[in-house]
């Protein structure tokens, strides 16, 4: 373990908004992710996917992140995974990676955390599995159990945050048969879950919205996004200390629209007060309707 790139920051308390965004490159995403940070505001923010060494991602985004008051903790690697923190909410004991984790076979930059505000924060890249039964569906697993042990050991007050790559439940993919035979929806990840969740850990945007249909990432084939056939994967896990302090709990799909988006939206979450009211779940709302269950395949299926 050791000690990630990491300015400035000095912990503060009060109202606090925190976003997490698998934003698939950085580099890519650049052109939609600093408008988005001037329009929303956040004060605490979890990328992953941002597929940049740690230096290339300083001379990206370091003097803009320097102007609008960001600290930054970044973990990454070149063309593959990455996931940083930015804050203006203090930035303390950053650590990249996760004790005990598996590699694939090498350690690969999937977490990195620090404290902002008080609250000890996760960002985390959970890996894929690719296809049930296989090696890195094991190393998922493992890599998840290694996660828990991390949370568990870490102080009361902390977030979870970040593309888990897991669908807690049914309700969280548009249609449950369109993933028969797929990741992201068997019972040993949904298990692996809840082993997370069991540590006191509360999932704010399902807890706040509990019959509503919520996604976060769609595929770019196939129409998905436009047909609202999505899943439910990029998660805000709380505890209690701070799960209390929940005042807006919301998916921000506005930045999945429009030119050169990321395949996922970013998770907002606001405490201690809620700039834009109790918006949600889903910002703006899709406009159709869900689809008859078993008419729609996933763009990979004959």
């Amino acid at each position: 373990m050791a000690p990630a790139c990491a300015r400035g920051g000095s912990a503060t308390v009060g109202p606090v908004r925190v976003a997490t965004w698998n934003v698939n490159s950085v580099k890519q995403r650049l052109p939609r992710l600093l408008p988005w940070l001037d329009q929303r505001q956040p004060d605490v923010v979890c990328l992953q996917e941002t597929k940049l060494g740690d230096d290339a991602f300083t001379e990206l985004l370091g003097p803009e992140l320097d102007t609008r008051g960001y600290a930054v903790a970044v973990h990454g690697e070149p063309r593959w995974n990455g996931v940083a923190i930015l804050s203006r909410a203090g930035l303390d004991g950053v650590v990249t990676g996760i004790p005990g984790a598996p590699g694939f076979p090498h350690p690969e930059a999937r977490a990195v955390s620090a404290t902002c505000g008080g609250i000890r924060v996760h960002s985390v890249y959970v890996p894929n599995g690719r296809s049930p039964g296989s090696e890195h569906y094991q190393y998922k697993l493992a890599w998840l159990a290694a996660l828990r042990e991390a949370v568990k050991a870490g102080p009361e007050a902390v977030l979870v945050c970040g593309d888990m790559n897991i669908a807690p439940a049914d309700a969280d993919v548009f249609d449950p048969d369109a993933y028969i035979g797929q990741t992201h929806v068997t019972p040993p990840e949904r298990a692996a879950l809840a082993e997370l969740h069991a540590l006191g850990l509360d999932d704010v945007v399902r807890d706040r919205w509990p019959d509503e249909r919520v996604f976060t990432y769609w595929d770019y084939r196939a129409g998905m996004f436009h047909q609202d056939l999505g899943m439910r994967i990029d998660l805000i896990l709380a505890s209690a200390p701070v799960a209390d302090r929940v005042k807006a709990a919301w998916v921000d799909r506005q930045a999945r629209k429009g030119t050169g988006p990321s395949d996922h939206a970013p998770v907002i979450v606001d405490l201690d007060e809620a700039p834009d009211g109790d918006i949600g779940p889903v910002v703006p709302p899709p406009s159709v309707r869900a689809p008859k269950r078993g008419s729609v395949k996933l763009p990979q299926s004959p």
